[in-house]
């Protein structure tokens, strides 16, 4: 396999510097990150990312989204950051299998507009906006509502708006990222409504049995969410791993969840769709549908109709379309409860699909969880995991989605 896919992380410095420049799964306030989405986009943008993609949980992403007009957001450093994106490089060819030319029109490379410029006019065809089941809070005060995609382009970061599904009812961790699909379709409607009715009963059971057990706890609690409170509506299960850890019953989040994972009087199990559904659904829509962190997913896969090992699982998925798995990822900063090291996970995902599916995928699967409490050593970062520029500028669907998130300047 063509190394120009994933490089070798670069050694720890004392400033924190991404691994990879593209990182392809995200999170924000609108699921279970800590970050807003424009702090998310100015992090990435001050740390010198070039490709961002955002994946909340269950929920579309964001068409506009809300920024303050004063201060600087976080980030390593502003120098080098804002302003035009610097064109793909030309010299990385990948894998000839699947790593074919497809760079974007020329005109997407002129100067990018300042936020100076942003107005209700640069509004897209879709009616959602962060607003829209924000679980984070705002001021109107001083903040104002711009298109997501040409913000991050104006802070010299191409993004990616996603989202990342949770599959499968009687199995955990079963989840698909879906890229550059069509947002204002009915079935993410029917989706983002079936996913709310499903997990608030599932997850005020697991509080109480939770709590019956001796890990004292109240919904409330949850949905204060170490203040930055939720609506019910808004619950994500790692809000309550995260209490666990809060209150000294587990040493941190992903220990809650393996905790969790591992006890079957904690399996409450809640409707959730039918992978195969999912990826047929997202082709229909236009976009391109890939498994994320496949060995977080307990062997052996339980089903309604029995069981059946991870790689067989996987297998099914690809053979009713899955385009992409994600292959690195920071398997020692979760509940992975295997032996094997991100590492061997990477080589082992390349080795078994790099020919089997059209996207090799890498992301953090960042939360800002140093603003949780999380020890430092187990925060994951942005950039930490992912795929190289070369990568990216040269696979074919991956730059179909780029053209379908160009700011509205170019569209």
């Amino acid at each position: 396999m063509n190394a120009n896919i994933f490089h070798s992380p670069a050694s720890d410095t004392a400033a924190y510097l991404p691994n990879y420049p593209v990182d392809l799964h995200c999170h924000t306030t609108r699921s279970d990150g800590a970050d807003t989405p424009q702090e998310l986009i100015d992090r990435a943008a001050g740390l010198g990312m070039k490709v961002l993609a955002v994946t909340d949980h269950d929920i579309r992403p964001p068409r506009e989204i809300r920024i303050c007009n004063s201060g600087k957001a976080p980030g390593k450093s502003d120098e080098g950051a804002a302003g035009k994106p610097e064109p793909f490089s030309k010299s990385a060819p990948g894998p000839e299998s699947f790593f074919k030319a497809a760079p974007g029109p020329e005109s997407f490379f002129k100067a990018a507009p300042g936020p100076e410029s942003f107005s209700k006019d640069s509004r897209r065809s879709e009616s959602f906006s962060e607003t829209d089941g924000e679980s984070g809070s705002f001021t109107e005060a001083g903040s104002s509502c711009v298109d997501a995609v040409d913000y991050a382009w104006s802070r010299g970061l191409r993004l990616l708006r996603g989202i990342e599904i949770s599959c499968e009812t009687t199995a955990e961790d079963c989840h698909i990222v879906c890229l550059g699909c069509d947002w204002t379709d009915p079935w993410f409607d029917a989706l983002e409504k079936s996913v709310v009715e499903s997990k608030v009963g599932s997850y005020r059971e697991l509080v109480r049995r939770l709590s019956a057990d001796g890990m004292e706890m109240t919904w409330e609690e949850v949905l204060e969410n170490s203040g930055s409170p939720v609506a019910e509506d808004q619950v994500q299960k790692k809000m309550i791993f995260e209490l666990i850890a809060r209150k000294g019953y587990q040493k941190d989040w992903s220990a809650a969840k393996l905790m969790v994972k591992n006890t079957p009087a904690y399996q409450i199990l809640r409707e959730k769709p039918d992978p195969v559904e999912v990826i047929r659904q997202v082709h229909r829509c236009g976009g391109v549908a890939i498994m994320a962190h496949p060995y977080l997913v307990n062997e052996p896969v339980r089903l309604p109709d029995g069981t059946m090992g991870r790689a067989a699982y996987i297998d099914r998925l690809i053979e009713a379309g899955l385009d992409g798995i994600e292959a690195c990822y920071p398997y020692s900063k979760t509940s992975y409860g295997g032996d094997l090291t991100p590492e061997q996970i990477e080589r082992e995902v390349l080795e078994r699909y790099a020919e089997r599916v059209a996207i090799i995928s890498g992301g953090s699967d960042y939360h800002a969880d140093f603003k949780k409490g999380v020890k430092k050593e187990k925060a994951r970062n942005i950039g930490e995991c992912g795929i190289t520029l070369e990568y990216f500028e040269h696979n074919r669907l991956l730059q179909a989605i780029l053209g379908k998130n160009r700011p509205s300047l170019f569209v």
